[in-house]
């Protein structure tokens, strides 16, 4: 029925009503035909004009749509194929998976996955922080702080944000130990790079010994999610106790450490050893 309305090169739209009804009456399916041999103009004018179209024929109206560049698209069979797609789960986005896999690896570790290792205290790491840390990766965001929960024994995202290294320095509390992760896009021997940086920061003696104790057991199971799990290829790990330390310079530092040249002195090479006294040596001018 919907098939002989189509033209072969002309793009065009079709409202289908269908047996279901609501409120304000029958629900239509809504097709977009733009066939893949159609004019490149005519393809931009109608799919720049879609949202007018619907929003004057009523969006509550429309129950379904339907969009072909081939006829298989728009016929009965493909309908059906597109609404048992839409039924099926949508794909997991990669952080989803990343999460998931997390989520599996803290359940084979224990019950809670909040258990011990030889390499320190796992706490689990709360939805928004793998989030977080994704968006990092992808260079969404340029930094990620992270808090212990001591309660609720769970790390969790304290603040996401892009910011530059000039303002990284004021992110850092001064009365509480921090995870952070920053990223420091810079040049170097020519090359343009994003290097990440993982930053230890605790006051000294502002804070408790007992959350320092914490922060230190559950950095190295951290570090394991970030570089592993999350797939984060950290340039630098540095443990701070003062905030002003992160400059630019220092980061530059850390990251590209200046090698020391050392250049060994030319040593004069020694005479021959030692041989002996001098011998007397009789001429024949000496009398007998």
């Amino acid at each position: 029925m919907v098939l002989p309305l189509m033209e072969h090169q002309q793009p065009c739209y079709v409202f289908y009503r269908l047996d279901c009804q609501n409120e304000a009456g029958y629900e239509w399916l809504f097709i977009s035909w733009s066939p893949d041999n159609s004019a490149v103009r005519q393809k931009m004018l109608y799919a720049s004009t879609k949202a007018t179209l619907k929003k004057e024929f009523g969006g509550g109206q429309i129950k379904d749509e339907l969009f072909g560049t081939q006829r298989e698209d728009i016929n009965l069979k493909g309908y059906k194929k597109h609404v048992e797609s839409e039924k099926s789960p949508q794909p997991l986005s990669s952080s989803e998976v990343i999460l998931q896999q997390i989520r599996k690896d803290e359940a084979a570790g224990g019950i809670d996955a909040k258990h011990q290792t030889m390499q320190g205290v796992c706490f689990p790491v709360s939805d928004d922080l793998i989030n977080a840390l994704c968006d990092l990766k992808d260079r969404r965001i340029t930094y990620v702080q992270m808090s212990i929960d001591m309660e609720k024994e769970e790390i969790n995202l304290e603040e996401r944000l892009n910011i530059d290294v000039h303002s990284l320095a004021d992110r850092v509390p001064s009365d509480h130990a921090r995870y952070h992760l920053f990223c420091l896009p810079h040049s170097y021997e020519g090359d343009q790079l994003n290097s990440i940086v993982f930053i230890y920061s605790v006051p000294g003696y502002n804070c408790s010994v007992k959350e320092r104790m914490l922060y230190s057991s559950c950095k190295a199971p951290l570090l394991n999610v970030i570089e592993n799990k999350i797939g984060i290829e950290l340039a630098k790990k540095i443990e701070i106790d003062d905030a002003q330390d992160l400059t630019e310079e220092y980061l530059l530092d850390e990251i590209h450490p200046k090698q020391n040249i050392f250049k060994q002195k030319f040593s004069k090479p020694k005479g021959p050893a030692n041989r002996g006294a001098r011998r007397l040596l009789k001429t024949q001018n000496e009398d007998d």
